[in-house]
């Protein structure tokens, strides 16, 4: 190894540099890879496990929006030809247009993909999140096409921040480090002020009420969690009534949600199911209890809008907006947040 990548936050991957132009991916329970200079063959005596990606690489298949925007965001997304979400599940304009193109194809659900056009299309890499777990046959029939895949762990990171800087492993991929690196700078700069400020004291709940009646809330592991915690709010937490398990959100009953977060200084209501509400009279037609709590009656009341959940190199963006909220910021201030009337 002539030297390793640094990373300031991320410890969920590694990039080794190697003699003659070789770079060594590792990727924690996601897999192994050489990184190949153009023109140039695979040395002799590698171990079985490790699989070859020969540069420039191009002709990908990504099953994961978090991911396919890193790449857009380094100036990588011609890379990508496959993607397992149409157009209508885009929040993020340029991909939304080369789908609509057929510059990226849409080949049905991650779950259930169509295997005959990515055999025809041959991709030189596939990247899904951890959700392939749960979808060992579509492993094995990667397997069997001899394609390489790449397990995105970064939603295992213990921070937001490391999260984040999964940027700098598709910069490492598509050849575009500089890119990532003045990228992730200027957002790590962004909040440089937050992460020196003293907690707020103020409590934040983030929620959304299900079809059932239920309230969807997160784990105080979860990443939007940490970023609240970072941003200098105390998150009101749920997790004693929950099951342990891998999920990062949990349902539980308004009676138990009311309880912990009537008195709640900020809440946050998340749009990605049903999508956004603007006005508190739409929350409080979900449950009449809404009514009850703190923040709503300060208006203190925000929506995440549907785009966040793609853009994973913004996570700084929502520390700042909750930061703002804590404060009592001007609303003009704001990315992902907005006030709910």
């Amino acid at each position: 190894v002539t030297e390793k990548l640094d990373l300031e936050a991320a410890k969920n991957f590694a990039v080794d540099r190697l003699e003659g132009g070789y770079s060594l991916i590792t990727v924690q329970n996601g897999g192994r890879f050489l990184l190949i200079p153009a023109g140039m063959d695979a040395p002799d005596g590698l171990d079985a496990d490790i699989m070859l990606l020969y540069m420039p690489l191009d002709n990908l298949f990504v099953a994961s929006t978090s991911t396919v925007a890193l790449m857009d965001e380094i100036g990588a997304l011609s890379a990508v030809t496959q993607t397992t979400y149409d157009v209508e599940d885009w929040y993020l304009p340029s991909v939304k247009q080369a789908v609509q193109d057929g510059q990226i194809a849409y080949i049905g659900h991650y779950k259930q993909p169509d295997f005959e056009r990515i055999a025809l299309n041959q991709p030189k890499l596939a990247v899904f999140s951890t959700m392939i777990e749960g979808t060992p046959d579509v492993r094995e029939k990667l397997d069997e096409l001899g394609i390489p895949l790449l397990v995105d762990s970064s939603a295992l990171e213990e921070t937001p921040l490391g999260r984040m800087e999964w940027i700098k492993l598709y910069a490492a991929l598509l050849d575009k480090e500089d890119e990532a690196e003045t990228l992730f700078n200027e957002k790590m700069d962004s909040v440089a002020d937050v992460l020196e400020q003293q907690p707020t004291g103020k409590t934040v709940a983030f929620f959304y009420i299900t079809s059932s009646g239920a309230v969807n809330v997160r784990k105080s592991t979860d990443y939007v969690a940490k970023c609240v915690a970072i941003a200098g709010g105390d998150y009101v937490s749920f997790d004693e009534s929950a099951e342990d398990n891998a999920q990062s959100t949990i349902n539980i009953q308004m009676e138990s949600f009311y309880h912990g977060a009537v008195d709640a200084d900020v809440l946050i209501y998340n749009s990605i199911i049903d999508g956004e509400l603007h006005t508190l009279d739409e929350l409080v037609a979900l449950d009449p209890l809404m009514a009850d709590f703190k923040a709503v009656k300060s208006g203190n009341v925000w929506c995440l809008t549907k785009n966040f959940y793609q853009e994973s190199l913004e996570l700084s963006d929502l520390i700042l907006d909750v930061n703002h909220a804590l404060n009592d910021a001007p609303d003009t201030a704001f990315h992902f947040l907005t006030r709910m009337k």
